[in-house]
């Protein structure tokens, strides 16, 4: 028995490598988002400072949050194999859990993860043990108080942080404008002061406040002498900054690098625990158990000594700070999580990741109400003056920078005062909250969410806002389940858990690289908003252009024959995913019209003149195909669904001549457009129009046989006359599409 409890162990340390990687690369956006975003610095210098902060901050801290050993749990009241199986069902859970957000570039909250998934298996074990045994109280054996406080703050930090982060930087903004170079001259002294007095005060007080060397003298001094520190360190920095920028030295860029190593340190130094803390703790209870509990057995043994606090070996804090360290450095979905943040953050349009919902449809309504009641109270001169603190056309943005180093050094600045306050408070803040929110506080302040990019952005926030509280969610349920399945199913339950567990892992990662490879294949757009060379433009947008008609006329193919097949013989499940993939479609081509319209405002106006008007009706006639295709399948759909009566022998005959048809045109025209080969249109175009008028004698025959009504049921006539003129209406599209597409393609 103790051999399986020692492979648990082993086990547990591996996952708690696993999750290092998976949850650093969750957590990078915290400290990165903003260095990266401002392009502060080269890639590799910024990844390198984070690098240092993290490793440091990893060597130094303690290594062990309480939280782990008796935070959720009453560890008094729970025996050894008990222990054990709560910790490995929260590990097996929190690696798939931060796997799945990582790769859907989505940032979340480890601490909050952690939280629930102890809070899951200790409730599953609990309700068990109360149910088994009368005299054990619920109550007695979870500490509800830790996950109450970790929810209230949640809503707190959201809340503070975007507010605070709006109202700072709209004040930054109006001192230092978007040409913050000629508005320097004494204030950026008094700024970097500030800014830098406080990323030390952060440091002092998050980063290093239970560091491995802060014993508790050091802690007491710093405490009584907080305010003396702060002010010498208030002066000191107020001079320095003033001397680097009399030597050209821009202390924006200073603040930002400091700001990371800092917020990279603290990361580290505090959610380090998040990662190892539950390993560390079935290692603490293994050791108790081999010197103290054999002769009682794991069932038997009672797992007090889990009350006191753990001090952790240096060495596991150096291996942890050097996996950190590889996880940083390598791991593409912690680039993939800070892109996400970064792109809703981003002062220019651009390529929108997220859609519209009702809900940020009705917060943009709402704000666009109150700004405009704003506007008709304050006066005139005020407003204009304001307005010439925020002209966004002289911004003054590093080379493919997000948006300026003034926002970043808000952000790092005001992220990290926030958490520190929050910490002198004991209020269990997490760093991915309040980074997030301020970040996105910031940006709103700056204007970066313009009315054209409004919704999307508040969508994106609401969907990252609502991955933390599906965290909790899923990580208590999930947690809750896997425990009583491994109490209950033993070795082989335990063995299955950690199979389905390893194969969720796999998957994942196999998804993320289709979707990067799919991400690869349409980077054209990324580049045509980054170019400023016409033909450059011209040239990336018209291969774009081709691969998106490319792949419309590919579902138009694929769907027109599943939707004619599948009604011919009665398959509604067939139908019903057409409908699936008509709605998924339509949102692709609500997209690429979005992401067209900005495209074809890089090119000059000569270009747009000859070549606008075909590139966007090439996009309508594609929107056209898609929505003929959705028209197709709805009442086929209907009619099938409700079982009434299918079409009769002549008309199947009739239209599974024309289908064949149709299909085979579609092919054509598809292989024509992916090899942007427009020679001999004219036989597709000759084979288009005879296929309409093909398809305009059917219904004529249609209509004679109503009348005559020998086809006994006009609920199928009716249908059978939709299929036929949405099957013109495809001919018509895609031939359509095909001239419109040639014009835009060829220099004639």
């Amino acid at each position: 028995m103790e051999t399986i409890y020692l492979c648990i162990v082993i086990l547990l340390g591996i996952l708690a490598i696993y999750d290092l990687i998976v949850g650093v690369s969750n957590d990078a956006v915290n400290f990165m988002n903003s260095s990266v975003g401002s392009r502060a610095a080269a890639f590799k210098t910024i990844l390198f400072i984070a690098a240092i902060g993290v490793f440091v901050g990893a060597s130094l801290s303690n290594g062990m949050m309480d939280i782990a050993r008796h935070g959720i749990y009453q560890p008094q009241h729970f025996y050894f194999n008990e222990i054990m199986c709560i910790l490995l069902a929260v590990m097996l859970t929190d690696v798939v859990l931060l796997d799945v957000f990582n790769t859907m570039g989505l940032p979340t909250s480890t601490t909050v993860s952690m939280v629930f998934e102890l809070l899951g298996g200790t409730f599953a074990l609990a309700l068990v043990k109360s149910l088994t045994d009368p005299s054990l109280n619920m109550a007695d054996m979870i500490n509800t108080d830790k996950a109450l406080s970790v929810i209230m703050a949640i809503f707190v930090s959201v809340a503070l942080a975007f507010f605070f982060g709006m109202v700072v930087q709209w004040i930054a903004r109006i001192i230092f404008t978007f040409n913050y170079k000629g508005h320097m001259k004494y204030t950026i002294a008094l700024f970097g002061g500030i800014a830098a007095t406080s990323i030390i005060y952060f440091m002092l007080v998050k980063g290093l406040k239970d560091s491995s060397f802060m014993t508790n003298e050091y802690k007491q001094w710093i405490h009584d002498n907080t305010l003396m520190i702060i002010a010498c360190l208030f002066v000191f920095f107020t001079i320095l900054m003033q001397i680097l920028h009399w030597c050209k030295v821009n202390i924006f860029r200073v603040v930002v690098l400091l700001g990371t190593f800092a917020l990279a340190l603290a990361f580290a130094g505090n959610d380090l625990v998040n990662f190892i803390g539950v390993p560390l703790a079935g290692y603490s209870a293994y050791l108790d158990f081999m010197a103290n509990g054999q002769g009682v057995g794991a069932d038997n043994f009672l797992m007090s000594s889990l009350l006191g606090s753990a001090e952790t070996p240096w060495y596991f804090l150096v291996g942890a700070g050097i996996v950190m360290v590889y996880a940083l450095c390598t791991s593409k979905k912690a680039h993939n999580v800070i892109k996400t943040e970064v792109s809703l953050a981003r002062q220019d349009e651009g390529e929108e990741n997220f859609g519209s919902t009702p809900i940020a449809r009705r917060l943009v309504r709402f704000s666009l109400n109150l700004s405009n009641s704003i506007n008709k109270i304050m006066p005139e001169r005020t407003k204009q003056w304001i307005e010439t603190r925020f002209r966004k056309d002289e911004a003054i943005l590093a080379d493919g920078a997000a948006f300026d180093m003034v926002r970043a050094s808000v952000n790092l600045v005001l992220g990290g005062l926030l958490i520190a306050v929050g910490t002198s408070m004991k209020l269990p803040l997490s760093t991915t909250y309040v980074t997030f929110m301020v970040a996105m506080g910031t940006s709103l302040a700056d204007r970066a969410w313009g009315r054209d990019s409004a919704v999307y952005r508040i969508t994106g926030v609401l969907s990252v806002i609502g991955g933390w509280f599906i965290t909790a969610g899923a990580a208590f349920t999930i947690c809750f389940f896997v425990t009583l399945i491994m109490h209950f199913g033993g070795i082989i339950a335990i063995i299955a858990m950690i199979a389905i567990a390893a194969y969720s892992l796999i998957h994942s990662q196999i998804m993320f690289k289709k979707r990067n490879a799919k991400a690869e294949k349409t980077a054209a757009i990324k580049q045509i908003l980054q170019s400023t060379d016409n033909e450059e433009v011209l040239t990336l947008l018209r291969q774009h252009t081709r691969e998106e008609l490319s792949k419309v006329l590919a579902f138009t193919e694929e769907n027109f024959e599943r939707i004619s097949t599948a009604f011919l013989h009665e398959n509604l499940r067939g139908l019903r995913r057409a409908m699936g993939s008509v709605k998924f479609e339509k949102q692709l081509v609500k997209q690429m019209k979005r992401t067209g319209t900005l495209a074809m405002s890089r090119l000059d106006n000569k270009t747009v003149l000859d070549k606008g008007l075909y590139y966007f009706q090439g996009n309508d006639f594609a929107s056209e195909l898609v929505y003929s295709i959705g028209r197709l399948c709805e009442p086929c759909l209907e009619h099938i669904d409700n079982n009434f009566k299918p079409l009769d022998a002549i008309q199947k005959g009739e239209f599974t001549d024309v289908m064949e048809d149709i299909t085979n045109l579609l092919q054509r025209c598809h292989s024509k457009m992916e090899d942007n080969n427009y020679q001999n249109i004219e036989e597709e175009v000759r084979k288009g129009n005879d296929l309409n008028g093909q398809l305009s004698m059917l219904k004529r025959e249609e209509l004679k046989r109503i009348q005559s009504q020998s086809n006994g049921s006009i609920k199928v006539s009716m249908v059978y006359l939709t299929m036929i003129q949405e099957a013109q209406n495809v001919v018509t599209y895609a031939i359509n599409l095909m001239k419109v597409s040639r014009k835009f393609q060829t220099e004639e």
